[in-house]
């Protein structure tokens, strides 16, 4: 076996060999263009061999293979990660370990909550099946037809949600995983409450491969809002955003499910390269915010959002309004905010940034940016996402007539100012995406060194040969 780089060793076709005779037929191949390719389409992956295990068992023994031939390991689940941390660019050619195969959904149970679900389930799935028993698995993003289970919660994805519900983590009771010397943790408790030790599902999720392999997971159900309601307010500016937000919590508390600012740039993006995108406004307003609210039995969406506008513009907050009077409706509104990264890629941003700040520090977060990037150059700035969680999608893109590949070598410079100001602001660069192998020098820059270093330190005690998606999140040694 050929050597590839510090420590470990290539998946070469010896290795392939061994580890088609120890699985199933079939298990053992060669790593498709899909799997080497990340959606940006910034990178090119290597890959020697990919896996595709049909149980946890057999993710075992394709770890424990991997480990006693040092040969590294990168889980893939749908692909849908910006932050390339499914592929990996340099180094030996590792073992691509998809986890498609394993896609059940094992059990769920309305009465405890809970539904469990192989980490190759795709969230479309999770959904409809806690749906078909009367219950709402709340994790809800643009590519949940895509996304698995496994991926997001290995970079605790975070969605339109998160307000109400949480993070990717707040919604995961416990995990089985497969550990880096090739061990089975059966970890998949129903338990609410469990402080026995160490909380080794808190450490996985969020670690995006590097410290094992989540092979399955039970998920926390919650019920299903009686009514649900949906409208779009224009709003003075991203501070009247953060005061409607506020006003809306106060009138109707937890029932506030989603809450999205988007600047009229991203409409405008909208127009100009997905024109059959049905737009609410045909004159659209500098800011506007999408509002979605779930409420108990007995309690009208639509009368709740009506008096909720009715205060907001006597308070000078909004001065228009959609409220949908039908699914279709709602189905429109959330479409426009849904495809504004679809127009942001046919336009080609020079640098995205995936930031969070305090929620009071984002209007001046805006203020900051605009002015210090205007001071690089003339650049057009779509600025959109979950301000009810400070979790902003800050993206530049050229000005019209020019293209991303004119302001390439202003790329560092741009996310840099950006990042700088979101870490004056006690904000993080890598808010909902994860770290990747993109945002490693970020972390480095940004990190707390005690952090930084506590982090390594786990690192070397629970995969010392450094085999697990190498290059992730923390440089390679």
């Amino acid at each position: 076996m050929m050597d590839g780089g510090p420590g470990l060793s290539e998946a070469d076709a010896a290795f392939a060999g061994r580890l088609a005779a120890a699985l199933p037929e079939g298990r053992i191949g060669v790593p498709t263009p899909t799997h080497l390719e990340e959606p940006r389409g910034r990178w090119q992956g290597r890959g020697g061999v990919l896996a595709r295990p049909a149980s946890a068992e057999e993710v075992a023994e394709i770890v424990r293979a991997c480990a006693e031939a040092r040969v590294p390991v990168v889980p893939y689940g749908g692909g849908t990660g910006l932050v390339g941390g499914q592929i990996a660019t340099e180094g030996p050619r590792p073992v691509i370990l998809s986890l498609d195969r394993m896609s059940a959904i094992r059990s769920v149970d309305a009465r405890e909550n809970v539904l469990t679900a192989e980490a190759g389930a795709v969230l479309a799935d999770i959904r409809s099946a806690a749906a078909d028993a009367g219950r709402l698995f709340p994790l809800s993003l643009a590519s949940e037809g895509t996304a698995r289970i496994g991926g997001l919660l290995a970079t605790n994805a975070g969605g339109i949600n998160t307000l109400r519900y949480g993070n990717a983590r707040a919604l995961c009771l416990g995990v089985e995983a497969v550990l880096p010397d090739g061990r089975l943790w059966h970890g998949l408790t129903r338990l609410r409450k469990d402080n026995a030790g160490y909380d080794l599902r808190d450490l996985l999720i969020g670690a995006e491969g590097t410290l094992g392999i989540i092979t399955a997971a039970t998920l926390a159900l919650h019920p299903r809002p009686a009514g649900e309601g949906t409208a779009l307010f224009a709003v003075r500016d991203p501070a009247a955003a953060l005061d409607l937000l506020a006003l809306a919590r106060d009138r109707l508390a937890e029932g506030v499910s989603a809450f999205e600012i988007m600047h009229r740039q991203g409409m405008d993006f909208l127009a100009e390269t997905l024109p059959e995108t049905r737009l609410p406004w045909s004159e659209p307003p500098e800011w506007s915010v999408l509002i979605e609210v779930g409420l108990a039995a007995g309690l009208d969406p639509s009368e709740a959002l009506e008096a909720l506008f009715a205060e907001a513009v006597e308070a000078g907050l909004a001065h228009d309004g959609l409220i949908a009077q039908s699914e279709a409706q709602r189905a429109a509104f959330w479409s426009v905010r849904e495809r504004i990264p679809e127009a942001n890629r046919l336009i080609g941003a020079i640098s995205s940034h995936d930031i969070s700040v305090p929620l009071a520090a984002i209007p001046e977060f805006i203020d900051r940016a605009g002015a210090a990037l205007g001071e690089l150059g003339a650049f057009r700035i779509n600025c959109f996402g979950h301000v009810g969680d400070g979790n902003l999608h800050y993206n530049v893109f050229p000005a019209p007539g020019r293209r991303r590949a004119d302001h390439e070598d202003q790329r560092d410079a741009i996310k840099r100012c950006v990042h700088d100001i979101v870490h004056d602001l006690a904000g993080s660069v890598a808010a909902e995406h994860g770290v990747g192998r993109l945002k490693v020098p970020d972390l480095e820059r940004y990190a707390d060194p005690a952090k930084l270093a506590a982090m390594r330190a786990i690192k070397a005690a629970l995969d010392p040969a450094g085999i697990m998606n190498p290059g992730a999140v923390l440089r390679t040694p």
